[in-house]
């Protein structure tokens, strides 16, 4: 979430008369993320959330993810579907941009997740899993591993002014990874692909939400779990990691999805290839996030120093985490 297009309060005010939704009470930006633009509505009969989809996000998926949610929404899962106006479309345009008002749900994200907390989280992403197996419709990946080499390549040498070395530690890394990527055959699923703390939303120690489902594609079920654990179980920096919060997600998702031997075997190489996804799209972002965005940039070393835990050998050779 972020704010890259502005909106006015007469503009949102006029756009609000197209659902039965009352009258516009409040707005607020959104800087947290960097995908879409996001803000907060208040109105006289409720809040919501106001979506323009920007560039990275292809407007011809949008009806997948609100087919998505909408078959999770019926499922019981706690997902927010979007609202749809008086004529049934929830897909509308508004400053140039796709455009949904989504339902709000009551929750916060947690900045540092507790192992009770994350036994929590881990349960509702089986849930999901679970509710999604008659899912009809796919979507392939795209951030998935043949976008990786891709994206280095974009980003050439300029990593570097993140980190000296970076570029030369990353393409040795991601060439390693190559060499054993879903080397079996693992199941495959609807997956969310970007479960971090921040989308999800905690009611005390239970899931009160699933969210941003933007990144939610078809690909290797297990996958979902190693991103979700790459993103809980360590500090934000990337240097402290959380055995008992990686522990307890796994120990949730098994009340639904029991880890084959083969999923055991493949859950690192998985999990470095989270962080390998994740310290490149950060570092594109930090590389090109326009100067007067209101977005919070993320660290894209965080990311990087992870695979520390999840492949000291690989790291031991890498002069950017030695």
């Amino acid at each position: 979430m972020a704010v890259y297009t502005p909106v006015s309060a007469e503009i949102l005010a006029g756009f609000l008369t197209r659902y039965d939704v009352g009258e516009l009470v409040s707005v607020k930006g959104i800087a947290e993320g960097v995908e879409n633009t996001n803000y907060l509505v208040d109105t006289t009969t409720g809040r919501f959330i106001l979506t323009l989809y920007e560039k990275r996000v292809d407007s011809g998926d949008l009806p997948y993810f609100m087919v998505l949610l909408d078959h999770l929404a019926a499922r019981g899962c706690p997902v927010p579907p979007a609202i749809k106006d008086r004529d049934g479309v929830a897909i509308q345009t508004l400053e140039g941009r796709p455009a949904c008002l989504i339902q709000f749900l009551p929750g916060v994200s947690v900045t540092h997740p507790t192992p009770t907390q994350a036994l929590a989280a881990g349960t509702a992403l089986g849930e999901m899993h679970a509710a999604l197996a008659d899912f009809p419709l796919e979507r392939a990946n795209s951030m998935g591993f043949a976008t990786w080499q891709p994206l280095l390549d974009r980003c050439g040498g300029a990593l570097d002014s993140i980190a000296p070395g970076l570029h030369h530690d990353m393409t040795v890394a991601l060439a390693d990874l190559a060499a054993t990527w879903a080397r079996d055959p693992l199941p495959r699923s609807t997956i969310h692909a970007d479960l971090f703390p921040d989308n999800v939303l905690m009611r005390g120690d239970a899931v009160g939400g699933l969210i941003d489902f933007y990144f939610a594609c078809t690909d290797i079920r297990v996958y979902d779990l190693a991103v979700m654990h790459a993103a809980w179980a360590f500090d934000a920096t990337g240097m402290t990691f959380d055995a008992a919060v990686g522990d307890a997600l796994i120990a949730g998702y098994a009340r639904h999805f029991p880890l084959s031997q083969d999923e055991r075997s493949a859950f690192n190489d998985l999990a470095v290839g989270a962080c390998i996804r994740f310290t490149l799209s950060r570092a594109w972002d930090w590389l090109n996030t326009p100067a007067d965005a209101v977005v919070t940039r993320k660290d894209p070393l965080a990311f990087w120093r992870r695979v520390k835990v999840y492949d000291p050998n690989l790291a031991s050779l890498l002069k950017t985490l030695s």
